[in-house]
């Protein structure tokens, strides 16, 4: 967790800001999207939606199924096949075009500098040198910049993101056309401007945003181009393609197709099943050897050979034929290993604590400012890491000599430098012969090119420059992290826990004399502690890594180090994304909830305090309950007005039955009596006006005015569904909340598309004339619905009434009042819900629970609030 225990209110144990807490409830703090000051909090947003996992089974989806036979079916399941194989070759040629232009770049702009340096050095005119690396630096900068104001989701890795997608939460504008163009185009500028960030994690995105468009065969940004296909209009195939897509891009990016299948998996995906994890990894495999394919062949000639299989390569990892005491790894080493994971923990902590500061005084002071302030932003990151990565390379470098068996320790790592031509990663400068410079080799490198002198140079690196290098990459990282440019943490966190593994080999060798260690493995565990400290990904990072490796000894190492780190940084904080997640106020749903929420029952988190429809409504009443209510689903139910004292009378048995049924029976209106009879009721601002007893409270003094216009906004609790019954101020608790019997769920995009395509009957008609949709009549504006406010109101009847029972879902999830958290949490999840009806033993809806319901925060107000009701 983000804050401190006890009495600590602060990201890290050491790092303390405290405040007085206001008193609002926690309702009004998420509508108001304020921090919860008691530990600087930011609650989840109520205006996230979750994507519709769920089938809606109407009668238009059982038409469809009427007509499926096998044959349709394999030819449906084909199809997915094709579109999951051309969604992974294109992500392997998104991460070709990437990695292409990203080396061409560099490799202009370092063969320019080199050259420059090399002379200047002789005539001492360096200030020249570093201004051409500046020119080259602010303008692909500034590019990045400029395509993320264009487009500013595009900002960041896109990790934390499509997590949120994988989860279930609908985040706006995420997998877009226009998103995937600004997101390639801008971390290709932001990489070749020296920028401390990496092309791999952007990939992810790039391929999520690959899997949502491509199955749909139209965009919004290129609305002339449309096609006539069918297939996959629903939340549920786009999301499996999301899935596929973001797998992919892992993939590509490490050649880890394994690796990237259980990110998918681990980072968010909800529901999962063995089809599912086929189509992903056969997804990943097309990724992988498309780019491996094309890249051997571009950048070696020899087509089909298979030598690079992802855009970041370790090398292979090998002792030298000449020193036979050398072992990549052994026993002994474990301990040493399992120190380095505390070690990266911590580090991984300070990284993350330091990270999440400065986004939220971004979000204080450069977000609220014109757009410009944020080009500024990023303009004075690329000058001062510009002038610290010459200035370093120059000045504080030491002269090293270089191995005897040639500049390079190992063949992969010959062909990774053959491949460079003026992008030697040797850097000489200022250095005699058969000597060279250790920080310009690490500074004045593509960061690729630094991690494989890291972990294959047989030559050694200075502690001073090591640990140096460190410093200055660890802060420069930190404060890149969430500028306006495309980026990503992979490569950065590598490099930067690298020089930290090489540091440990360094002093281990020379201060305490073990000759027997080998200094690449202590970088890659150093990689892997620094990067599982700051990311906090277990399963995935660890066959990640070992695919990168290709390596399966480095596996029990690796999965260590990388348990350890995560350990040792979640007692302080949350992982990087998390954190990034929890700044945009998402509300994301963990693995699993704490065993003490299991106190509570669907009862305690429910809203009680419905908007509903009738099986048969006027339009007038749905044009009002769509404009008046931002819900994405409402209850279709018939109100129960049967008269039991009748039956009561004469029958004790009957009677006593019919008392049971009251007592054990949870009523809406029994419920919010209860609610209303506690001073800290939830939510109270909205339930003070239909309480029975109208109790005092204290109102805020400040942003009243805000507060009262965002919760009037939201919506009417009791909609008026037949004009001639009006709610009443004299009504009692149980007329407002009179018991209603549940039918099924219909969406809020459905109801739209029957008022749009004028799907009503007239008083004097049977709801069988009603004209019928059919299920890609109703699919057809997906994923962009209608809005109610776009509607013309003219050119409908107010009088006309819809049956809205042919398209609810009749049987959706549905949970009992008395179902604990732990289970209500893990049927919401599992199943990718968006909507959970509470309905009562008598088959009455007594509230609703959607995913705000569910979030950490909300669970733990109501934990709270249980525990002052006791």
């Amino acid at each position: 967790m983000a804050g401190c225990r006890g009495a600590l209110c602060c990201c890290c144990r050491w790092c303390c800001c405290c405040g007085e807490r206001e008193t609002r409830t926690p309702e009004e703090l998420t509508i108001l999207g304020e921090t919860q000051e008691e530990d600087d909090e930011i609650l989840p947003r109520k205006d996230y939606e979750s994507l519709d996992y769920d089938r809606c089974i109407n009668d238009p989806y059982l038409e469809v199924l009427e007509t499926m036979d096998n044959k349709k079916g394999r030819k449906y399941e084909a199809v997915k096949w094709m579109m999951v194989f051309a969604i992974g070759v294109c992500t392997g040629l998104v991460g070709l075009f990437v990695d292409f232009f990203v080396r061409l770049f560099t490799q202009l702009k370092f063969g320019v500098v080199q050259t420059s340096v090399e002379e200047c050095s002789q005539k001492g005119c360096l200030a020249l040198s570093l201004l051409e690396l500046l020119g080259f630096n602010l303008t692909f900068v500034f590019l990045a910049s400029l395509l993320v104001l264009i487009e500013p989701v595009a900002a960041g890795s896109g990790i934390p993101e499509i997590k949120c997608y994988l989860n279930g939460v609908k985040v706006p504008g995420i997998v877009r056309l226009r998103t995937l163009l600004c997101k390639v185009f801008g971390v290709l500028f932001s990489v070749a401007g020296g920028l401390f960030v990496g092309k791999e994690g952007p990939m992810i995105h790039s391929g999520a945003v690959v899997g949502a468009g491509l199955p749909q065969f139209q965009s919004i940004s290129l609305r002339k181009i449309q096609f006539n296909f069918p297939y996959f209009r629903s939340d549920r195939d786009k999301r499996d393609f999301v899935s596929a897509g973001a797998a992919a891009g892992v993939a590509a990016a490490f050649g880890a197709p394994i690796g990237g299948t259980l990110f998918s998996l681990e980072e968010g995906s909800s529901f999962w099943n063995q089809g599912l994890t086929w189509k992903v990894l056969f997804c990943s495999m097309s990724a992988t050897f498309t780019l491996n394919f094309f890249r051997s062949g571009i950048q070696f000639g020899s087509w089909g050979s298979f030598q690079l299989p992802g855009l970041l390569n370790f090398g292979e990892f090998k002792c030298s034929d000449s020193d036979k005491k050398c072992h990549l790894w052994t026993a002994m080493d474990l301990g040493f290993f399992v120190v380095m994971g505390v070690i990266g923990g911590l580090l991984g902590a300070t990284f993350n604590c330091l990270n999440k500061r400065l986004a939220k005084y971004r979000m204080r002071n450069v977000h609220p400012k014109p757009k410009l302030v944020r080009v500024l932003e990023s303009l004075l990151v690329s000058v001062v890491t510009t002038v610290v990565v010459f200035t370093a390379s120059m000045v504080l470098g030491e002269c090293r000599q270089m191995s005897a068996s040639g500049q390079i320790g190992n063949d992969s790592f010959q062909l990774q430098v053959s491949s460079e031509n003026v992008n030697s990663s040797i850097k000489t400068f200022f250095c005699p012969n058969e000597t060279y410079n250790d920080m310009a080799t690490l500074f004045f490198n593509p960061q690729e090119s630094a991690i494989l002198q890291l972990f294959h140079q047989d030559g050694t690196f200075s502690p001073v420059t090591l640990a140096l290098f460190f410093v200055l990459y660890f802060l420069l990282a930190c404060w890149t992290y969430g500028i306006s440019v495309p980026s990503g943490l992979f490569v950065p966190s590598l490099l930067c826990g690298a020089a930290f593994g090489r540091l440990v080999a360094n002093v281990l060798k020379s201060y305490i004399g073990l000759g027997h260690i080998y200094s690449g493995t202590f970088a890659l565990i150093g990689a892997a502690a620094f990067l599982g400290g700051v990311v906090r990904m277990t399963i995935s990072l660890t066959v990640i890594l070992i695919e990168s490796t290709n390596e399966i000894t480095y596996g029990l190492p690796i999965m260590i180090t990388l348990m350890v780190a995560k350990w040792t940084g979640d007692f302080f904080n949350k992982g990087i994304y998390d954190i990034h997640v929890g700044l945009r106020g998402v509300p994301l749903l963990e693995w699993e909830t704490e065993a003490e929420m299991d106190k509570l029952r669907a009862s305690d988190i429910m809203e009680p305090n419905l908007t509903y429809v009738y099986p048969h409504t006027r339009i007038q009443s749905l044009v009002s309950i769509l404009r008046t209510t931002v819900h994405h689903a409402f209850p279709v139910v018939t109100e129960n007005r049967g008269n039991e004292k009748e039956f009561m009378k004469g029958n004790q048995l009957i009677s006593n039955n019919i008392r049971f049924k009251k007592s054990s029976i949870l009523t809406r209106a029994g419920e919010q009596r209860r609610r209303s009879q506690s001073m800290k009721s939830y939510p109270s601002s909205e339930l003070r006006n239909v309480c029975d007893e109208h109790l005092a409270s204290e109102e805020p003094a400040e942003k009243e005015d805000l507060l009262q216009q965002m919760l009037e906004r939201r919506y009417t609790p009791y909609p008026n569904l037949y004009p001639d019954q009006s709610p009443s101020e004299d009504w009692t608790m149980e007329e407002r909340f009179r018991p209603l019997t549940f039918h099924g769920l219909i969406l809020r995009s459905q109801l739209v598309t029957l008022l749009v395509r004028g799907v009503c009957y007239s008083e004097n008609q049977s709801s069988a004339s009603q004209p019928r949709l059919s299920y890609a009549e109703m699919a057809e504006d997906y994923p962009r619905y209608p809005d109610i406010h776009d509607l013309d109101l003219t050119l409908l009847n107010p009088r006309m009434i819809v049956d809205v029972t042919p398209y609810m879902n009749p049987s959706p999830f549905t949970v009992s009042p008395n179902t604990h958290v732990s289970q209500v949490f893990n049927l919401f999840r599992t199943m990718g819900l968006r909507h959970l009806p509470v309905v009562n033993a008598v088959g009455e809806i007594v509230g609703i629970i959607t995913r705000h319901n569910l979030t950490y925060e909300f669970l733990q107000a109501r934990l709270r609030q249980h525990y002052q009701t006791i």
